[in-house]
């Protein structure tokens, strides 16, 4: 089986695990109700808080600044508040219900959508239960509330988001040539982390 978290640090480089607390993400998980995947912890751990290639935002449950869990939370009922009923003047793509096959639409608990991560282009990525109800897969809305989902782990799916792949829908590729550029997100008020690259990876 290939492993996309290796290749996700092979192209991101060394992380730093600054703030890798499994206590906080036991309270995290506790609150929710379910465990988060472990590839997608092992990638905040290393990396977060932090802004990849300029749009993508990870944030940790560990941090004050930029936490995590508040971002689960504060997301989660923004989505919650939304009429799911309104499937009758949607276009198809945008009801969720449908795309994803879901009963109904609930967001930061164990049965319903966590968000994983989002974009400065208005975009949101969630980790979702499969419709039977035996797994979990990554599901994406855009800016315009068009949804998409990708059954594969969150390791494959970033993978796929920073080789360029459209991961958020048709003309989603935010792909940049070189290597990937990492921007930490400053954890105090007068912190200034100094951006930084990703190895050569060849495209």
């Amino acid at each position: 089986m290939r492993d996309y978290l290796a290749e996700d640090f092979a192209m991101l480089g060394p992380g730093g695990d600054r703030f890798a607390s499994p206590a906080a993400w036991t309270e995290l998980e506790a609150e929710l109700g379910t465990e988060l995947p472990e590839d997608y912890k092992r990638v905040v751990d290393a990396y977060a808080p932090i802004q990849i290639n300029g749009h993508l935002t990870l944030k940790h449950p560990a941090t004050e600044r930029w936490n995590l869990g508040k971002e689960i939370r504060e997301t989660s009922r923004v989505w919650a508040e939304l009429d799911w009923e309104r499937e009758h003047w949607l276009e198809p793509q945008e009801n969720a219900r449908a795309v994803l096959g879901l009963s109904k639409m609930t967001f930061g608990t164990s049965g319903g959508l966590i968000p994983l991560t989002s974009t400065d282009r208005a975009e949101y990525i969630f980790l979702a239960p499969l419709p039977d109800g035996t797994g979990r897969r990554i599901c994406a809305v855009e800016h315009d509330g068009s949804w998409y989902e990708y059954r594969m782990t969150f390791a494959e799916w970033l993978y796929r988001y920073l080789i360029g792949e459209d991961m958020v829908g048709p003309n989603s590729s935010a792909f940049y040539p070189g290597p990937v550029l990492l921007e930490p997100l400053p954890t105090s008020p007068d912190a200034r982390p100094a951006p930084r690259y990703g190895p050569e990876r060849g495209m």
